[in-house]
C-alpha cells in the first residue's frame, strides 16, 4: 500500500491481507500481524492504509522510539494512555498491575501486565471493532514488547486487529509475519512518472535499477545526484539517509538546529522544543519551517519525522559540540522526568561523571521498582562507564548483569559479569558474580558449568565464614553458600548426575546449617535425592515422604516448599497428595493472578492429572501451561510439559501428534540437557509403539533409555512394566525391569504399585496357578487405588491371560472392565486390543460405549466449561485462565451444543468431572 497523493501502488496482495483481518475483525473475530520489511519498503503505508480503511472501527496508535527503548513502559502507555478511564473496569490485581507499569502506583506483578492489557484492549473494543496499530516495533521498550506479544497472543474473539510494523531486530515470538518485498518494475515505474514526470529515462530506469522496488528510495533518489562511476555506493538506507541529509542542508541554519533539538527530544513534545530552542536563540518560527519542509510533523502534541531515516540524518547533520549543549539544555528542561533528566546528563557527559551515573543508577531503580528489567540494566551499565571508582564501577556493572538476567538477556549479562570480574577482589563479590554466572549459564543450556560455579562460589563464601568466625555477616554467608548449594544439586538432578548430587549435598551437610536457618526442607529434599540415586529407594524414599507430607498439610503459603514436595510426590508415588498440594497453588496463583509461578505449577499438576488417569484434565493443564512459558519466558519448562502431552497422545494411538511433541521435546533437551522432558519423550514413543503392537520396537526405545541419563529418572521406574510387557510378549526375559520396578515399589508402600508389581510377575510367571493367584492380588489391590489406567492394564493382562487358558468366561468381565475403562480414558489402541479380545472370548455383541459428554471438547473448552458450572462470570473465569471475557463467552458458545444445553445453569446437572 505505497501511497503518493493518495494513490496504492503495487501492493494489491498486501491490500487483500489488511482488508481480511479487518472483515474478520467486524465478525467479532481477532487478528495479529507482524508487517516486516527494510526501510522505506512501506510498512507505515501499509499500516496507514489500514488506518484509513478501519473508519467504521476504533484506533489505536502505537510506535517505538529510539530514544525511549530503555524507559519501561514507554511504548505501552503511548498506545493505552487514552484508554487509562477504562481502569475500573479491570479485575483489580490487573488495573493495579497496569497502573504500576504506568508509574501511577507501586508496582504488584509484571507479569500481570500483559493479561491487563488484554482486558483493557477488549474493554475498549466493547460496541465496535479496535485496530491497534505499532509502528517501529523494533524500538519498543522490552517490558511494552512483552506485554503487547502476551495480548497479541491470547486474542480470539474480540473484534480485534493488532498489527506491527517492525525493521529487523524486534522478536514477532510465534506471531504470524508477513514480510514485504520490494514492488514490481511497472509498479515502480508508474510511481515514478506520478511522483517526478520529469524525469529522463535514463534517470527513470536507473533510479528503478537501484531502488530494488523500495519506494522510499524511488521517492527520495531522484533528489539526488546519482554517480555514474558506482552503480551502488552505499546500502540502499544510507542512499536514502545522504538524500535527506542533502535535504536538511537546504534548510535555512535555525530549522537544522530545530530538527537536531526534535531528533534528541524524547516523545516529540513540541513545547520542551520550543523552550530548548530558546535557549540556543532559535525562533519559534524554526519549527514551522522544519514542518513545511515535510521533514517532520506537528499533529496530536506531537513532533514527528515522517520517517526514522529522518531522524537519523537530522542527528548525523548536527555537530558534536551542539549535540552536547542540545542535552545539558533538555536535562535542565526536564529536571521533572527524572528518568529522561539522567539519560540526558549521560549523553552530555564527555567522560566519568559521578552526578549523571547517580542520576542513572536511581532510575535504575525505579525501573526495577517498575519491573523494568532491560531498562534498568541498560542504564546501569551507561553508569558504569561514566564511573571512575573501580569498587563502585564493578557494582554497577554487577547490577546491570543481575537485571539483565531478569530480563532474560543471557548474553548481555555474561558480558556484563566479566566486565565486573575484572574488577572484583573480594570473596563475597567473587562469590556473588559466581552465582550469577551460574544462572546465566543455566539459561544457555551449559547446566554442568552451571554446577561447577556454585559449588566454587559456596566455596569461596564457606572459606570466609571459617575466617570469620560465627558472628552475624558470616551466618549469613552461610546461608548464601547453603542457597548456591540447594541449587547446585536441583540443576544436578535436572541433569540426572548422580555424583553431582552426592556431591552437593555432601558440602552441604559439612556446612553445619541450622533449623532457624529456613533451609531444613530443602536440605532434606537434597538428602532424600542424593540417598535415592546413591543408596536405592528403600533409603531415599522414606526421607522424601516425610518432606510431601509436610507439604501436603501446608494450606497456603510458602511455595518453594509445597512446589518441591510436589516435584517429590512422584518420587514416592503419592500422587494424590502431589496433585492436591499442585491444585491448591493453582488456585492461589490464580487469585493472585501470579503467571510467573502458574509454568511450574503446570508441571507437577500435570503430571499428577496423568498419573491419576485424569487424561483431559492433564492435557488441557499441561496446554495452558505451554501458553504459559511462551508468555512468560520460561524455555526450560517447555520440555516436561511437551513431553507430558506427548505421553497422552502415545496412548490415544496419535501417532504424528506424539511424534512432533516427542521431537520438540528432544530438541529441548539438546539445548538445555534436562533430562526430565527427555524422558517423557522417550516413553511416550515406546508406549505408542506398545499401543501399536510393536513389541520388538518398544522394547529397543526402553532398553536404549536405559544406557542414558533417562535411567536415573522416575520415569525408568514407571516404564519398567511396559519393558517387561514387551518382553514378555517376544519371549525374552526381563529380570532386569523386574529388579528396578520390585525395588521401588516395595520401598513406595504404595498399593497401586504393588498391584503393578503382582501384574509384571504375573506377566513372567509360566505356572498359571501362580499367575492366577498373582493377578487376583492385582485387581484387588488396584481397588480404589486412584490409577484406572494402571488398572484397566491389569484387567486386559488378565483377561488375555484367562481367555489363553481356555476360561473365556471368567476373561469377559475383565475385558469388559478394561475395554470400558480405556474407552473413557479415550485410549483407542488399548480399547480396541480390549475389544478384539471380548470377540476372541465369544463375546459378538456390540456394548455400547460409555457415555462420555467431555469428549467432544477442547482441552480450553473443558476448562472454562468447569469454571462456568461453578457460578463464575465470563470475567471472573478469563482472569483465571488469562483470557478475555469475549473469548471465554466464544468458547461457551461452542461448547454448550456439544454438551446438549443451552444455558449455563444447565451446566450444574452435568458430571464435569
Amino acid at each position: 500500500m505505497i501511497t503518493h497523493a493518495g494513490v496504492l501502488w503495487g501492493r494489491a496482495t498486501d491490500h487483500a491481507l489488511i482488508d481480511g483481518l479487518l472483515d474478520r475483525a467486524r465478525a467479532g473475530r481477532s487478528g495479529v500481524l507482524v508487517v516486516g520489511g527494510d526501510p522505506g519498503i512501506g510498512k507505515t503505508s501499509l499500516l496507514a492504509y489500514a488506518a484509513e480503511c478501519a473508519h467504521d472501527m476504533r484506533v489505536l496508535r502505537g510506535v517505538g522510539i529510539e530514544t525511549e527503548a530503555e524507559i519501561p513502559f514507554a511504548s505501552l502507555h503511548l498506545l493505552l494512555g487514552h484508554g487509562l478511564d477504562r481502569l475500573d473496569a479491570l479485575p483489580e490485581p490487573q488495573a493495579a498491575a497496569l497502573r504500576g507499569a504506568f508509574g501511577l502506583a507501586p508496582v504488584t506483578n509484571r507479569l500481570l501486565v500483559g493479561l491487563a492489557v488484554l482486558s483493557l484492549l477488549a474493554e475498549l473494543a466493547e460496541g465496535r471493532p479496535l485496530l491497534c496499530l505499532i509502528d517501529d516495533a523494533q524500538w519498543l521498550d522490552q517490558e511494552s514488547a512483552q506485554a503487547l506479544r502476551f495480548a497479541a497472543h491470547r486474542l480470539h474473539a474480540e473484534g480485534i486487529v493488532m498489527i506491527f510494523a517492525a525493521r529487523d531486530g524486534f522478536d514477532p515470538s510465534g506471531l504470524p509475519v508477513h514480510r514485504l518485498s520490494g514492488i514490481d518494475a511497472g509498479s515502480a515505474a508508474a510511481l515514478l512518472a506520478h511522483a517526478a514526470p520529469g524525469l529522463a529515462p535514463g534517470t527513470r530506469d536507473r533510479v528503478i535499477e537501484e531502488s530494488c522496488g523500495n519506494p522510499l528510495a524511488l521517492l527520495e533518489l531522484p533528489r539526488t545526484d546519482l554517480p555514474a562511476y558506482d552503480r551502488s555506493p552505499l546500502p540502499l538506507p544510507a542512499r536514502i539517509q545522504q538524500a535527506y541529509e542533502a535535504r536538511i542542508a537546504e534548510l535555512p541554519p535555525d530549522a537544522q538546529k530545530a530538527l537536531l533539538v526534535t531528533a534528541l527530544t524524547d516523545g516529540g513534545d513540541p513545547d520542551v522544543i520550543v523552550r530548548a530552542g530558546r535557549e540556543l536563540g532559535i525562533a519559534p518560527a524554526a519549527l514551522g519551517a522544519a514542518e513545511k519542509s515535510g521533514l517532520v510533523t506537528i499533529d496530536g502534541g506531537r513532533v514527528t519525522f515522517t520517517h526514522p531515516l529522518m531522524r537519523a540524518a537530522a542527528y548525523r547533520h548536527g555537530t558534536y559540540d551542539l549535540r552536547l549543549e542540545i542535552h545539558a539544555i533538555l536535562a535542565r528542561l526536564l529536571d521533572h522526568q527524572p528518568d529522561r533528566r539522567a539519560w540526558h546528563l549521560a549523553a552530555a557527559a564527555t567522560g566519568p561523571d559521578e552526578t549523571a551515573a547517580r542520576a542513572l543508577e536511581q532510575a535504575a531503580r525505579r525501573a526495577r521498582e517498575r519491573a523494568g528489567n532491560a531498562g534498568a540494566c541498560a542504564a546501569l551499565e551507561r553508569a558504569a562507564e561514566l564511573t571512575e571508582d573501580h569498587a563502585l564501577k564493578a557494582g554497577r556493572l554487577t547490577e546491570a548483569a543481575v537485571a539483565a538476567a531478569d530480563a532474560g538477556q543471557a548474553r548481555r549479562a555474561r558480558e556484563l559479569v566479566e566486565d565486573a570480574a575484572a574488577l572484583v577482589d573480594d570473596p563475597r563479590s567473587r562469590a556473588r558474580l559466581c552465582d550469577l554466572r551460574a544462572r546465566i549459564a543455566f539459561d544457555e543450556g551449559a547446566p554442568h558449568l552451571a554446577h561447577d560455579l556454585l559449588l566454587a562460589g559456596a566455596e569461596e563464601l564457606t572459606a570466609l565464614t571459617s575466617a570469620q568466625g560465627p558472628d552475624g555477616q558470616a551466618r549469613q554467608d552461610l546461608i548464601a553458600a547453603g542457597l548456591m548449594l540447594i541449587d547446585a544439586a536441583r540443576n544436578a538432578w535436572q541433569l540426572s548426575d548422580p555424583a553431582r548430587v552426592a556431591e552437593a549435598a555432601e558440602h552441604l551437610h559439612r556446612l553445619g546449617l541450622r533449623p532457624e536457618d529456613g533451609l531444613d526442607p530443602a536440605v532434606q529434599a537434597v538428602t532424600g535425592a542424593a540417598a535415592l540415586l546413591q543408596r536405592g529407594p528403600a533409603e531415599g524414599l522414606p526421607i522424601m515422604r516425610g518432606m510431601v507430607a509436610r507439604g501436603g498439610g501446608i494450606a497456603s503459603g510458602a511455595h518453594t516448599f509445597r512446589i518441591n514436595a510436589a516435584f517429590v510426590a512422584p518420587l514416592v508415588g503419592d500422587f494424590r497428595t502431589g496433585h492436591d498440594i499442585s491444585a491448591a497453588m493453582a488456585a492461589e496463583c490464580r487469585a493472585a493472578g501470579d503467571i510467573g509461578k502458574l509454568p511450574l505449577v503446570h508441571v507437577t499438576l500435570a503430571a499428577a492429572e496423568l498419573y491419576l488417569g485424569r487424561f483431559r484434565d492433564a492435557e488441557a493443564t499441561a496446554t495452558e501451561g505451554l501458553r504459559l512459558t511462551c508468555g512468560t519466558g520460561q524455555r526450560n519448562r517447555a520440555g516436561y510439559l511437551e513431553g507430558t502431552l506427548a505421553w497422552l497422545a502415545a496412548v490415544r494411538g496419535e501417532a504424528d501428534r506424539c511424534a512432533e511433541l516427542a521431537a520438540r521435546s528432544r530438541d529441548r533437551f539438546d539445548a538445555n540437557h534436562i533430562v526430565n522432558g527427555l524422558a517423557w519423550a522417550e516413553w511416550a514413543l515406546a508406549l505408542l509403539d506398545l499401543g501399536q503392537g510393536r513389541f520388538a520396537e518398544a522394547l529397543d526405545r526402553l532398553d536404549a533409555a536405559m544406557t542414558g541419563p533417562v535411567r536415573h529418572q522416575i520415569q525408568a521406574v514407571y516404564f519398567a512394566p511396559d519393558q517387561i510387557e514387551a518382553a514378555v510378549r517376544l519371549g525374552l526375559p526381563a529380570r532386569e525391569p523386574l529388579r528396578r520396578f520390585e525395588e521401588w515399589a516395595t520401598a513406595s508402600g504404595q498399593d497401586w504399585a504393588l498391584a503393578v508389581l503382582h501384574r509384571c510377575r504375573a506377566l513372567l510367571e509360566t505356572d498359571w496357578e501362580r499367575a492366577h493367584e498373582d493377578f487376583g492380588a492385582a485387581v484387588r489391590l488396584h481397588a480404589g487405588s486412584g490409577r484406572p489406567w494402571e488398572a484397566a492394564r491389569t484387567r486386559l493382562a488378565f483377561g488375555e491371560r484367562l481367555r489363553r487358558e481356555r476360561d473365556k468366561g471368567s476373561a469377559r468381565p475383565h475385558l469388559r472392565a478394561a475395554w470400558e475403562t480405556f474407552e473413557r480414558l479415550g485410549a483407542r489402541p488399548w480399547a480396541e486390543r480390549a475389544r478384539a479380545e471380548l470377540r476372541a472370548t465369544g463375546d459378538t455383541s456390540s456394548p455400547a460405549a460409555p457415555a462420555e459428554v467431555l469428549s467432544a471438547l477442547s482441552p480450553q473448552e473443558l476448562q472454562i466449561v468447569r469454571l462456568a458450572a461453578q457460578g463464575l462470570t465470563n470475567r471472573e473465569i478469563g482472569a483465571q485462565l488469562f483470557l478475555s471475557p469475549k473469548t471465554v463467552s466464544y468458547h461457551l458458545y461452542r461448547a454448550f451444543p456439544k454438551l446438549n444445553v443451552a444455558s449455563r445453569a444447565q451446566l450444574a446437572g452435568l458430571d464435569l468431572s
